[in-house]
């Protein structure tokens, strides 16, 4: 199952959704690939530890190759060929690249828009994939929502995040319509929720008197992300009994 988490609104934790999300699965016994297609590379770093400089191991890499400029000739490099294995069992990443940036152009101009779908659908061995996305609909991001099953959007109970949640949800219909008829949106995810707040609570009232896909469950501000984040550990690793990696257990469990 491929599964991709989208906003267009940058800060409201696709990068920390995405990489708990997976960290669990992987836990739970699944073999799970999270492909870093931010060119900030947040979730490369969150699991790997570090910025990954090789561009022939990135899905930077993939891009080249779809353009005919890799470094080396004969058969097309698949996905699998910029796979990395990460410090915990059964998670594997193909990290982002400052690359990306450079090639998007192109990759628009030659209409390269159905490659990481076609590439993925020929990917094996995984049983979850999560693609992490640039916080723009661009190149990158529509490539995600063309190759992926299913879309989480992140919400930060903020009243512009709000507006521009309108704006994503005719995004993501458009290209639903015109590319992915089997794209499913699973459900927005509130984050940094305070029940405590009027406002956040006012919000995802707002978002579910208008029958949006609002999931239960939410994730709550703490220091933890943060620190989880600084040490390269994903919460189920770096804090197992917190309150914040039993919401993101929880968000796991009601999405599968």
């Amino acid at each position: 199952m491929s599964r991709v988490i989208f906003n267009q609104k940058g800060g409201v934790g696709k990068s920390t959704i995405t990489c708990n999300l997976a960290a669990i699965s992987a836990a739970e016994g699944k073999k799970t690939l999270v492909i870093d297609l931010d060119v900030q590379g947040n979730s490369s770093q969150y699991i790997l530890g570090q910025k990954v400089t090789d561009p022939e191991k990135t899905i930077a890499y993939f891009f080249k190759d779809t353009l005919g400029i890799s470094l080396f000739g004969g058969e097309k490099a698949g996905l699998e060929s910029a796979v990395h294995e990460s410090p915990y069992p059964n998670l594997f990443v193909i990290p982002s690249h400052p690359d990306l940036e450079a090639l998007q152009s192109r990759l628009e101009s030659k209409y390269k828009i159905f490659k990481l779908k076609e590439a993925l659908e020929k990917l094996e061995g995984f049983d979850a994939i999560y693609i992490d996305t640039p916080p723009i609909l661009n190149f990158y991001s529509q490539s995600a929502l063309i190759a992926a099953k299913k879309c989480l959007i992140p919400f930060d109970c903020d009243s512009f995040a709000r507006d521009a949640l309108y704006t994503l949800m005719d995004s993501i219909a458009e290209v639903k319509a015109d590319h992915n008829e089997s794209l499913e949106i699973e459900g927005i995810v509130v984050n940094q929720y305070q029940k405590q707040a009027n406002l956040p609570r006012q919000l995802v009232e707002e978002l579910i008197a208008e029958n949006l896909p609002v999931l239960e469950s939410k994730i709550s501000p703490s220091v933890k992300v943060r620190e989880s984040h600084s040490e390269s550990q994903p919460l189920i690793h770096y804090a197992p009994n917190h309150k914040l990696t039993d919401e993101f257990r929880a968000l796991y469990a009601e999405i599968n």
